[in-house]
């Protein structure tokens, strides 16, 4: 007898309990006040109710300001300002607004959240009480992105730090461009520097590796050092270290630190702290990223919405006094605005528009301006960095009266072109050559005494100061013997001797016409005769001073075209012989 196939009982399923889903509204996560101040209330005086009332944020009128903020600040000696200049564009909810609209402001950098009732502004929520989610993995990005060698560095260096009790973290513009890539930008632009340099792009470059250490940073490098058999530098004075060069580059090692700005535009005091602190000391929030080592999972620590401002291509500073702590970072707000594409937002164009207002900076370096200025040459597009400058009236820096006009955009649009058409003559391919012309093109059609400040400004001191100043006073006189109706052997006399950086000068804003003079003078700069010194003596000049008259004249008629070949050579030097004899 068959038997029939039963299924198994199975108890009958209770229906699933479901609990509502609470959101207990923003007001609930309030854990800072907030104080009233007046609208017109100073830096010094805001700072001191904070203080006296120990609050970290304060509102005046529409604005909301950072006690931190303040503090700093008030450090660059700038207390008697009104503080509302240092308002953030810090998120405002309503009191029942979702917890959920807190995580997303908070995971996108915002240092709080301000709540309000209302028209009133009753608190605030710090990152803290909601954090955003955890950081990404960057293990798949980076590993395309770095060369094996690099890898096995910062695996190497994530050993011997927790060797040493420390934690270690791969930080820097490796980091922002690997984020770029993920965010289909593409990262910096492909070319190559003008002067030398590494592509971070290509599969066999071995880019520098920023790496950040918890801990005994000295420690570290000079253990990494013996690990890899490589060079140690060590720089005391900032906690630093550099490691190399190795197969997989440079290693740059830094402890984890915090700055102290004693000064407008002095060079900070550094102290150990936390890879937190030393990411709030950074310039601009897609720089101040980092991903740990130490569990290999490569995760990414972005605590200021680097990650989000890369995603809409913003470049926004960390605080409102950072172009004032060092407003070196004005030249380097453009650099990564033209090579990553980046635009500042409306909040960071105000801050450095205030801090222009607050030049000179006495305590700047002239050589830290002058490094920035040479550092935008090897940029793909150092024109549209240096337009980009001058628009904003960042030149104001080397002196407050300088002007950025038409001409001045037309002369720096054309450094490319002039540091290519100067590179047949003379030594043009060198650095000082290319920073002279900068110095040329920025400054040219400047009052004297512009000129001059500005000069002194950078420190351009002995040679390279008699030169610039030199070709700017000149280029406009060479100009128009350029564009005259002269023979050309008369444009060529006027050109012949004169350093390269005159003639790349003229061409900065020289019209088309002019240009082309200037290229085919120079063109026939190396036209010499064929008949030497003894032979023209053999045709009847006297030695001494003659010959060299001769082959100068001779020279001049085959520029002109009126000799070709070596028996009109021997013709004209025998006719010019005969003329001498009869003057005399």
């Amino acid at each position: 007898m068959t038997r029939r196939a039963t299924l198994p009982r199975t108890k009958p399923r209770r229906p699933r309990a479901t609990y509502p889903q609470v959101d207990v509204g923003a007001a609930a996560l309030v854990d800072a006040a907030v104080l009233a101040v007046p609208a017109s209330i100073s830096v010094a005086d805001a700072l001191a109710k904070a203080r006296r009332r120990d609050v970290h944020v304060l509102v005046a009128a529409d604005a909301l300001i950072l006690r931190d903020d303040l503090a700093r600040a008030a450090s660059l000696g700038i207390g008697g300002a009104r503080a509302r200049m240092l308002a953030r564009p810090i998120p405002l909810v309503d009191a029942d607004a979702s917890e959920v609209v807190v995580r997303r402001h908070l995971g996108a950098g915002a240092p709080l959240v301000a709540v309000r009732d209302g028209r009133r502004v009753i608190g605030a929520i710090s990152a803290g009480t909601a954090a955003g989610d955890g950081g990404i993995s960057l293990t798949d990005r980076l590993g395309r992105r770095l060369p094996a060698a690099a890898l096995n560095v910062l695996d190497t260096a994530a050993r011997v730090a927790a060797e040493r009790g420390a934690r270690a973290y791969l930080a820097g513009g490796i980091v922002r461009d690997a984020l770029a890539d993920r965010l289909g930008h593409g990262g910096p632009a492909t070319h190559r520097p003008a002067f030398g340099g590494t592509d971070p792009q290509s599969p066999t470059a071995s880019p520098d590796l920023d790496v950040v250490v918890e801990g005994d940073g000295p420690g570290v490098a000079r253990a990494l050092a013996d690990a890899l058999v490589a060079p140690l530098v060590e720089h005391a004075r900032f906690l630093t270290a550099t490691v190399g060069p190795t197969s997989a580059g440079r290693i740059d090692v830094a402890t984890a630190r915090s700055e102290r700005y004693e000064g407008r535009g002095t060079l900070p005091r550094v102290m150990p702290s936390s890879i937190e602190q030393d990411l709030r000391r950074r310039d601009f929030t897609v720089n101040a990223m980092a991903v740990e080592l130490a569990s290999g999972r490569l995760e990414l620590l972005d605590p200021h919405g680097g990650r989000s401002d890369l995603a809409t291509r913003t470049l926004r500073i960390l605080h409102p006094a950072s172009f004032v702590e060092d407003p070196t970072r004005m030249f380097r707000a453009a650099r990564y605005a033209v090579r990553l594409g980046l635009g500042p937002d409306a909040w960071t164009t105000r801050c450095q528009e205030r801090a222009l207002s607050l030049a000179p900076y006495p305590a700047l370096s002239g050589a830290r301006l002058l490094g920035e200025l040479t550092r935008i040459l090897a940029e793909p597009r150092p024109d549209l960095v240096l337009v980009r400058l001058g628009a904003g009236g960042v030149y104001r820096l080397l002196d407050p009266r300088y002007r950025f006009g038409r001409a001045a955009r037309a002369r720096l649009s054309a450094l490319p072109g002039a540091l290519a058409q100067g590179g047949g003559v003379g030594p043009s391919g060198s650095k000082g050559f290319a920073t002279e012309l900068l110095l040329v093109a920025l400054l040219a059609g400047q009052p004297g005494e512009v000129i001059a400040a500005a000069l002194r400004r950078l420190d351009v001191t002995g040679e390279p100061l008699a030169r610039i100043t030199r070709a700017i006073a000149e280029r406009a006189s060479l100009a128009r013997v350029l564009a005259s109706p002269a023979r050309i052997s008369e444009r060529a006399r006027a050109v012949r001797g004169r350093p390269t950086l005159h003639l790349a000068a003229v061409w900065l804003d020289a019209p088309a016409e002019v240009r082309r003079q200037l290229d085919a003078v120079r063109d026939a700069l190396p036209v010499r005769a064929t008949l030497r010194g003894d032979e023209v003596i053999g045709l009847g000049v006297p030695a001494g001073p003659a010959v060299a008259a001769v082959l100068e004249a001779l020279r001049d008629a085959q520029l002109d075209g009126e000799v070709t070949g070596r028996s009109e050579e021997e013709a004209f030097v025998r006719t010019w012989a005969e003329h001498t004899r009869k003057e005399r």
